[in-house]
């Protein structure tokens, strides 16, 4: 019968592995809560704040301008992108220029296409050129990059947002594109490159080694910002630890 050994301590982090306070690309908290907005705000650990209307239905939010008063009320200095929900052109440009005057700090979002896959571009060249901060959203591919990187005006600070969560859902590995991403707007200074649809927070690095301005991450994974660097041997112990309370707590027997 073989001998049980004692388990080692497990090796440092490597070197190059940065602490929270030492990446470069910011952190935006997405959802629609408003405790957890608060509470994120309250700690400094985000530089600003991202919602839609799914994440809002999902908060049970019924009245969209009185969350907007209160989110702005909450956070009057950091970034907030507050996204249109018609359809039509026409309709998404009366909503986005309304938008537009809820704070200084606003960031209008308005998707890519329609839900008939009518191109807005025509619609984000417009309002750019009218000074409205965008947050161009549900990016999936470099042909949108391109063209939303050509209807930007580059004198008006602006976000453009790929999904590079929803790539990975497919399979696809989103890094290589999120690094050409980068390429096509590096010419826009005013341009932001945000990394959308985290899954965990692997991905902060990521969008980080790919030269993402922004990150866009849940409360779930910014609580996880404490286990950056952690000892990987206390880390299987504290696994442990957590199997034996709840299977404790459960009552469980064999």
């Amino acid at each position: 019968m073989p001998t049980l050994t004692k388990p080692q301590k497990a090796t440092q982090p490597h070197a190059e592995t940065p602490s929270a306070a030492k990446l470069k690309v910011k952190r935006f908290m997405d959802g629609a809560n408003i405790n957890d907005m608060r509470e994120c705000y309250r700690q400094g650990i985000v530089q600003g704040f991202t919602t839609n209307p799914s994440l809002m239905r999902k908060a049970a939010i019924t009245d969209y301008g009185a969350f907007a008063r209160e989110a702005l009320a909450a956070i009057p200095d950091l970034p907030i992108s507050f996204e249109v929900f018609s359809d039509d052109p026409a309709g998404m440009e009366r909503e986005a220029r309304k938008i537009a005057t809820w704070g200084r700090n606003v960031y209008v979002k308005i998707p890519i296409t329609n839900t008939q896959g009518r191109s807005c571009v025509p619609l984000i060249s417009a309002l750019s050129k009218d000074a409205v901060r965008l947050n161009v959203t549900a990016i999936l591919t470099l042909e949108q990059v391109a063209a939303t990187a050509e209807a930007l005006d580059p004198k008006i600070p602006s976000i453009v947002s790929v999904f590079a969560g929803r790539i990975a859902d497919t399979g696809r590995d989103p890094m290589p594109l999120m690094r050409e991403a980068a390429q096509i707007l590096k010419a826009n200074k005013t341009a932001e490159l945000l990394w959308a649809s985290s899954r965990e927070l692997l991905n902060i690095f990521q969008a980080e080694a790919c030269r993402c301005h922004i990150i866009t991450v849940t409360p779930e994974i910014l609580k996880k910002l404490s286990t950056i660097g952690k000892d990987l041997g206390e880390l299987s112990l504290d696994t442990v630890k957590m199997f034996y309370k709840d299977a404790q707590s459960a009552g469980y027997k064999i």
